[in-house]
């Protein structure tokens, strides 16, 4: 009996050690888990990828809106420069016409719409005077001449130079002092 009762005492301590420890999971389980924080961190991965895509996206969408405006803004340059010409050549004309007589008030308002139009679009007339400063950004100097007052004054101006949205597209083409 005594070993009957060793026997009992035995399995009892082994069903006490059963309860108080944790309950034995089965394999699956820690597949399932790994695999689960596997799928979060797949997932964490494409949310910061379409975060970042979505991101580039807005960043495109403005760069192609500025690129636009600035499309906008100087693809009728070279018909203005043109169109420049074609004043210029006007304003020659109402000077020879002045000194032949009174011309047509007319001439000059087709002139003033022909300005009105191309300032509309941006454009600008380089202001400049005898006696400014030359400046090589917005003069082209054609010639010196000794003239009284400082050397590198402008001294005439032959042509006069246009900004275009405020960027030369034409420089004032200008005669400049020299020392005596």
């Amino acid at each position: 009996m005594a070993d009957e009762e060793k026997n009992k005492a035995s399995m009892n301590n082994e069903k006490a050690a059963e309860t108080t420890a944790s309950p034995p999971t089965p394999a699956g389980a820690d597949a399932c888990a790994a695999a689960l924080t596997a799928a979060e961190r797949t997932r964490d991965e494409y949310l910061a990828g379409w975060q970042r895509a979505k991101a580039d996206l807005v960043n495109y969408r403005r760069e192609e809106a500025a690129r636009l405006e600035e499309v906008a803004r100087w693809g009728n340059e070279d018909f203005i420069r043109d169109l420049i010409t074609v004043l210029d050549n006007f304003d020659l004309g109402l000077r020879a016409l002045e000194k032949d007589g009174p011309v047509e008030k007319g001439v000059y308002l087709i002139r003033s719409q022909i300005q009105d139009m191309l300032t509309k679009r941006g454009l600008a007339k380089i202001a400049l005077k005898p006696g400014d400063p030359f400046d090589p950004g917005v003069h082209e100097a054609m010639t010196e001449v000794a003239a009284a007052g400082p050397p590198g004054m402008i001294v005439e101006e032959i042509e006069p130079g246009y900004l275009l949205n405020g960027r030369v597209l034409r420089a004032a083409r200008v005669i400049i002092s020299k020392e005596k």
